[in-house]
């Protein structure tokens, strides 16, 4: 028996794979678990003031935030419908509260997602069980574990942390997008995952800006051939002569014998501007994003670049699209919904290519009559053609018809083929 409860045992409580504590922990008190091998202590907002990662968040944020997003019903012959009527429409295309645009809320939560690894939206709901309102919640105020109460034992609580007290918060009243994770519940953070790589960025950083605040000039050694009374005196002269970015090039005099010996190291000789650049694209490796959406275009081309941004839209923004529509569903749709409507975003726009791409393509769906002018115009933002006047009238070329029925007509009893002007021909001819 011992051995079936342990088999069959309640399920662990969410983790912040982090720092091993209960998820909200970890980002609370990120300032003191930040160390890195670099010296700087980094959490998911000081790693904002890195360039490389506020433009790797900001690309993401609003990418996601700019795609149209719509609520479609299924249909039974496998296609879906625009259902604008539904209650979810307005929120998640218009306003999700009265605070914020759909744009705001969406770009706020998909940087708390990138920073964080997790997501959160309280749900406020009507009497009928429909959401009214979604608000943001702060990731670093929000903690995940299991309940203990008798009646809803094992379920997932979130306890948010105010300046008046905590709120608790079941499932239902949560939309939560996690991030990668070990337990398919809590992500974790991107940030604290990668802290050395980010720490070695501010380091460099830190670096470079002494560096230049100390008039871009090596370090160096003050040599007198007499021991000096005051030392402090002759390094105070000295600094207020010759330290900072005013003082750059300056000659320097020196009195009663002295002698200034450099030991500092050249940034070229510390490749210090190639660090820089290996840390800018380490940085672009961690949230995927190619170096020319960032500002890097030492190897980009207009070629590459177009290239890179489809597989931008494919491999970068994609699993992310997926993560919020799973997310959506599953938190806003009511039980008996969930079978009859899907939300999806739309990333059309991002695949389309260039204007002549994009007519070509169109030509040869309109040609081979699977697409109608409509069909056109809607995805270019036009107006829509009058159905009585053709606008959803499917063309095929004249030429063009089955094999079958081209065989059939165009042969005699005796296997023998007419051409266009009438003659029979023979079978090889």
């Amino acid at each position: 028996m011992s051995f079936l409860k342990s088999l069959f045992r309640s399920r662990d409580a969410p983790k912040n794979i982090t720092t091993g504590e209960t998820y909200g922990l970890g980002s609370k008190w990120s300032w003191l678990t930040g160390g890195t091998a670099s010296g700087k202590a980094v959490n998911e907002r000081t790693a904002m003031q890195t360039s490389a990662v506020y433009a790797c968040v900001r690309v993401l944020s609003e990418s996601l935030a700019g795609l149209p997003i719509h609520v479609y019903e299924r249909k039974g012959d496998g296609g879906k419908i625009l259902r604008i009527d539904h209650p979810l429409y307005s929120i998640l295309h218009d306003e999700p509260n009265t605070e914020m645009t759909s744009f705001v809320f969406r770009e706020t939560l998909m940087s708390h997602l990138l920073l964080y690894g997790n997501a959160y939206a309280q749900v406020v709901r009507n009497g009928r069980g429909y959401p009214i309102a979604l608000y943001p919640l702060l990731p670093d105020r929000v903690s995940v574990e299991r309940s203990k109460r008798a009646d809803i034992k094992g379920e997932i609580i979130y306890t948010y942390r105010t300046d008046k007290g905590e709120v608790k918060l079941r499932k239902g009243e949560i939309l939560h997008v996690p991030g990668l994770g070990f337990d398919g519940l809590i992500g974790y953070s991107p940030i604290q995952m990668a802290k050395d790589a980010i720490g070695m960025t501010l380091a460099a950083e830190e670096y470079g800006s002494k560096f230049f605040a100390n008039g871009a000039t090596p370090g160096g050694v003050l040599e007198h051939p007499n021991t000096i009374k005051d030392i402090q005196r002759v390094k105070d002269s000295w600094n207020a002569e010759y330290q900072g970015p005013g003082n750059a090039n300056k000659v320097a005099i020196l009195e009663e014998g002295m002698k200034y010996h450099a030991i500092g190291i050249a940034p070229e000789q510390a490749q210090f501007l190639e660090s820089r650049k290996f840390q800018i694209a380490e940085i672009a490796r961690i949230f995927r994003v190619p170096l020319h959406m960032i500002g890097d275009l030492d190897k980009s081309s207009f070629s590459n670049i177009t290239q890179q941004s489809l597989e931008f839209v494919m491999y970068t923004l994609n699993p992310w699209v997926r993560r919020w529509e799973d997310s959506l569903q599953s938190a806003l749709l009511l039980p008996g919904e969930k079978n009859r409507f899907v939300i999806r975003f739309n990333v059309d726009g991002l695949l389309r290519g260039d204007y002549k791409s994009r007519m070509d393509g169109y030509a040869v769906g309109r040609q081979n009559g699977w697409l109608s002018a409509n069909d056109i115009r809607a995805l270019e933002k036009m107006n829509l053609i009058p159905a009585e006047e053709g606008g959803d009238l499917l063309l095929v070329n004249g030429n063009l018809m089955p094999l079958v029925s081209r065989m059939n007509a165009g042969m005699d009893n005796n296997g023998k083929e007419e051409n266009s002007d009438g003659e029979v021909l023979e079978l090889g001819e």
